[in-house]
């Protein structure tokens, strides 16, 4: 099979689909790789060691598309590149449709391409292996930008996260118990924060509690959501239904009932944001204010972490591309389970964006 993977066109994203050692296993499998040049420039990897890994360079854009049989990518297309992509084409990325224009999914159904959504491939125990990966990095980053955005100069209300002796540490708000904010409740308690964790699902508390005894652990209602943010430093937003839009669940009342200069991180934003004030911001440009407090809403978080993320994305993505790339989308479409959840087109039809519609996980 030919397989694609194109340099990434979206500002500030800095990963690669694959890195040399994900595009030696197909290459050692019998499959050709397209890599495009400077493909893996932002996570240090240089053409050189692509074509070492078996890969051939290509220098122009829409060849990489127009080559493929199986595009592979990080962030969703951009619509150039899905009008690029060759009828009858399998693409696979982190593509949440569920928040896409609607003409790019028109394109794609057009087009019959079919369409595997990273986020949405679930194991036999509703796992979601390969989003872990980047849950676990961007629930993890959540300490660091929290521990920078607090501070005076960046905007903030010159917290210290972790207080010093006769001074109590900052007020930590996580909403949502998944994957992401596990990461973050330990990312956030290892800078010496005070935690809490709210989710509509009492076994996620509990679960906390025993991971994580210091951390306060409330269910989530409206009510609890209001009274928590009324007196915390930062709150971070960590809420997915997969396969949807996130769901709004801090509303523009519950900012205003906020400190002034606080900070909330709305890490739910590539599925469109759990708060009702969130709107995309950039690495380069972070933050805005909105009701007097701080928001940041970057929805390629672990992109600035490029080398790492691509590594653990590879690790967890591998087995999925490589069972596509040897038996083709239609067969593994037919017979694996976790694969199937995760089409979002299809020969022309809509696919799996409304499945999981009690799933709530981050």
């Amino acid at each position: 099979m030919n397989i694609g993977i194109p340099k990434e066109r979206r500002p500030f994203e800095y990963r690669v689909s694959l890195s040399p050692a994900g595009v030696e296993i197909l290459c050692q499998a019998g499959h050709t790789c397209y890599v495009e040049h400077d493909a893996g420039v932002g996570a240090v990897f240089p053409d050189q060691e692509y074509e070492r890994a078996g890969a051939r360079i290509v220098y122009a854009p829409d060849e990489i598309f127009r080559r493929a049989d199986l595009i592979v990518k990080v962030s969703r297309p951009m619509m150039e590149e899905i009008e690029w992509l060759r009828p009858e084409t399998t693409l696979m990325g982190l593509l949440h449709l569920a928040s896409a224009r609607q003409d790019k999914i028109d394109t794609l159904l057009e087009n019959r391409i079919t369409s595997i959504a990273y986020e949405q491939i679930s194991d036999e125990g509703g796992a979601l292996p390969v989003l872990r990966s980047f849950s676990q990095i961007g629930g993890a980053m959540a300490g660091q930008l929290a521990a920078r955005l607090l501070q005076t100069n960046h905007g903030g209300r010159g917290i210290l996260l972790g207080g010093v002796p006769g001074v109590p540490p900052a007020e930590v708000l996580i909403i949502g118990g998944g994957v992401v904010g596990a990461s973050a409740t330990r990312a956030l308690l290892g800078l010496g924060a005070h935690v809490t964790v709210i989710d509509s699902k009492l076994s996620v508390l509990q679960r906390f509690a025993i991971d994580f005894p210091t951390v306060v652990t409330m269910i989530s209602t409206r009510r609890n959501i209001a009274r928590v943010m009324s007196y915390a430093d930062v709150v971070v937003g960590a809420v997915l239904v997969t396969g949807q839009r996130a769901p709004v669940v801090v509303t523009r009342e519950m900012v205003k009932g906020m400190k002034p200069r606080s900070l909330i991180l709305d890490l739910s934003i590539d599925e469109g944001g759990c708060v009702d004030t969130s709107r995309p911001t950039t690495h380069e440009q972070p933050t805005y204010v909105e009701e007097g407090v701080i928001h940041c809403c970057i929805p390629n978080l672990p992109s600035v972490v490029a080398r790492t993320a691509v590594h653990a994305f590879v690790n967890a993505a591998m087995p999925y591309i490589l069972e596509v790339a040897n038996h083709g989308a239609d067969r593994v479409i037919e017979t694996d389970p976790a694969i199937q959840v995760a089409v979002n087109t299809y020969h022309g039809e809509l696919m799996n964006l409304e499945r999981f519609t009690d799933h709530l996980e981050a």
